[in-house]
Parts: C-alpha cells; structure tokens; sequence
C-alpha cells in the first residue's frame, strides 16, 4: 500500500452539495484527502491535472464544461484516474451514457453516506491492488533490465542453433531492445590458448584475459549496434548491426596483441537470408577460426610482422620474405594457400582496419592517419578505403550509411 493517502477531487456546481460529501465521508479512515473542490468542469480538470489526483466525484450538470466532456478529458489526460458520478434522477440516462467513457461507479442523489462510503471503499480496494500491481511489474521490468544481458546470451545461444522459429526470433528482438532488422555481420573471436587446453595460467587469470579480450572488442565495435556473448565452446561471439566492415575485427586481433601481448584469431563473415542466416553465418564463421589452427609458423610469423609493421609505407611482400628468412614466392604461394588471399590484400585489411580504428577514436585529419598506416597519398588512402569499408574516410567518421552496391 502506498505510503501517502489518495487523492480526491469533488467537482459539482452546487457548494452545499460538495460541502456535504466532504463532510459527511470518514477520508482518513478510506486513506483518502479532499485535495480539491470545483463547481465547474473546467476547474476541474485543471485541479485534477495540477493534483494528479487519483478518485473525482463529478456532478454531469456543471456549467463552463458539463461532466460528460470533463470525464472524455480526465480520460485523456489522467487515464489512471477513477471517476464516481454523483448525478441526479433527472440526469440519470446520461449518466449510463457517461459508463461508456470507463466510469468507475455512479450514485443517485441525495448521496447517502453509507452509500458513498461503499462505492469509496471500492474504489480504495481497486486504487491498492493497480498500485501493488505496479510495484510488482517495475520490480519485474528492474529484474529484466538486470538480466538483459543474460537473456541476450541465451537467446543468441539459441538463434545460432536454429532453435527458434522467425517470429520467436523477432518476439525476444523486440523484449530484448535489439533491432528487428537483420544483423550483418557475424563475428568469433577464439583465444586458441584456452580451447587447445594449452594454457598453464591459473583459472582466474584466464577468466580476467577472457574478460579483457572482450571489454577491447566492445569498445571497438562500440559504435555499432551489437551483441557479445559466448557460445557452448567458449568462443566470444559477436552479432552487428548497422555495418558490413569485417576490417573490424582484423581491429580486435591487432588490439589484443598490442595491449594484452596474447595471440587470438578473429574471423567476421556477413549474414545472408536476413534473420533465417544468423546460424549459417555462426558455422561459417567457426569453420573459419577453427582454418586458422591449420595456419603454419611461418604465415604467422608474417602475419604479425605485417601488424607490427604496416605504418611504413616502404613495407613489401619482398621485405617481409626476408625479414622471416624466406623467398618472396614462396611466402605469397603460402599466403594464397593458407590464407586464402595475397599479401597485398592482408596488408590493406590490416591498414584500413586500424585507420578505422583511428577515425573513430581520435580528431586527426585523413591525411594524417592516412600517414600513420602506411600511405603516401592521401587520395590513395581513400579510395581504397572506400573499396574496402563501403564509404569514404569522411562519411566513415561521420557515420553515415553504407552506400549500395
């Protein structure tokens, strides 16, 4: 029950008639104050409105606004609100007529005060249970928002599954506060220390590493529309909205090594057959992490040396060969055989990823972060930029949409 007492507003034209109800009712006992009184409609509304009150007593003959428009109003304005009409046998068929506007109760005059008390008792009794009820679903909705997200991973745990039909799918999106559009890109990201069972840490340290693996994630992917969570293997999984950029998690893997000095592997693939593809997009991008456990020493090792060397604009496929101590064809056959793409192709995806990184995160200028990755030319920069992302630099920062194809 609610700590202050309900409020009640007495609305007819006639004082002696409102001075009577007020008199006659034992409120404190109904937990019930007289906030108010009015003798016409208008007056009213607008106590009732200034109040907030929760119960009028409303007279249908009043002058300025009869209680037939107030009541329409009150509905509008105050819907919570509950209404007794205290009317007289001249005015009683257009009290029935006032039934249809969700009147609580109505009462012939001369308002006897038992009468009066009875229809207040009830009102009391509806006015206790909406207000338990109340409190009942916002400590419902504050327990759901605590859970959000849990629920989330459950229910993406579920999609990538195919366990949920379409319109169960498009229910929880809806629950969930997610978008009921199609996400677009599907991501993993795979720590192979902890799932080859190769890590020696103690389980508190590999919980706080998995943990920090995924705060950098979310704050690279942080401008997009996204769910986090882990799947039934221990993969960090990763659904977005709103962009097809998969440079983005080339970002993730650059970032954990530089802050954390830990090797993960990160594969993005973009989701087809809108809601129906999540799953395939999830088995796809699985099958692409699990390739990378394939990836010989020796692709890695240049891999990384490409990460830790993609500023220089100098930087080539011949130098890389023989900074690893290889010939330059056969480090591209490797890259084509394991990789699936060429050397130039892995550095561009490096490059654009972290000046994607950089446009979002900092106020440089595009020719400035089109030197700190690596390019000359800051025409050059761009226009590969737009090839890979989708947009130019500037309409990237600006986050502005994606440009058909």
């Amino acid at each position: 029950m609610q700590s202050s007492k309900w409020k009640v507003i007495i609305a007819d034209d006639e004082q002696i008639i409102r001075e009577g109800i007020r008199e006659v009712i034992d409120w404190p006992t109904l937990g019930m104050e007289v906030v108010a009184e009015a003798e016409d409609g208008e007056e009213a509304l607008e106590l009732a409105i200034h109040h907030k009150s929760d119960v009028m007593l409303v007279d249908l003959n009043m002058p300025i606004m009869n209680g037939l428009t107030l009541i329409q109003e009150l509905r509008r304005q105050l819907p919570e609100i509950r209404i007794v009409i205290v009317t007289g046998h001249d005015e009683f068929n257009y009290a029935q007529q006032a039934v249809h506007f969700g009147v609580d109760e109505y009462i012939l005059k001369p308002a006897y005060p038992a009468q009066l008390t009875e229809v207040l008792h009830r009102i009391k009794h509806q006015l206790e249970q909406s207000y338990e009820q109340e409190k009942l679903m916002e400590h419902a909705s504050r327990q759901i928002r605590k859970n959000i997200p849990l629920l989330r991973e459950r229910f993406c745990n579920e999609w990538i599954e195919d366990a949920l039909s379409k319109q169960e799918v498009q229910e929880q999106l809806r629950f969930l506060h997610l978008p009921n559009t199609p996400p677009s890109i599907f991501g993993i990201i795979r720590w192979p220390e902890i799932d080859l069972g190769q890590s020696v840490r103690p389980e508190r340290e590999r919980q706080l590493m998995l943990f920090a693996i995924e705060n950098i994630a979310e704050e690279i992917i942080s401008p997009y529309t996204t769910v986090l969570f882990r799947d039934p293997l221990g993969f960090i999984c990763v659904v977005v909205w709103d962009t097809t950029d998969i440079t983005l998690f080339t970002s993730i893997e650059l970032s954990v090594n530089q802050y954390l000095k830990l090797q993960v592997i990160a594969n993005a693939e973009p989701i087809d057959c809108g809601l129906d593809g999540v799953a395939a997009a999830y088995r796809k991008a699985r099958g692409g992490v699990y390739k990378e456990a394939s990836i010989s020493p020796l692709v890695r090792r240049a891999r990384q040396y490409l990460r830790d060397h993609y500023e220089d604009p100098m930087l080539s496929l011949d130098g890389t060969a023989k900074a690893i101590g290889v010939s330059s064809v056969y480090l591209s056959r490797l890259f084509k055989q394991e990789l699936g793409i060429s050397f130039v192709t892995l550095l561009t995806q490096i490059r654009i990823s972290k000046s994607a990184q950089l446009l979002n995160a900092t106020t440089r200028s595009i020719a400035d972060i089109a030197g700190a990755v690596g390019y000359d030319s800051q025409h050059y920069f761009s226009t590969i930029f737009k090839k890979t992302v989708g947009v130019s630099p500037i309409r990237y920062r600006k986050g502005e949409p994606f440009e058909e194809e």
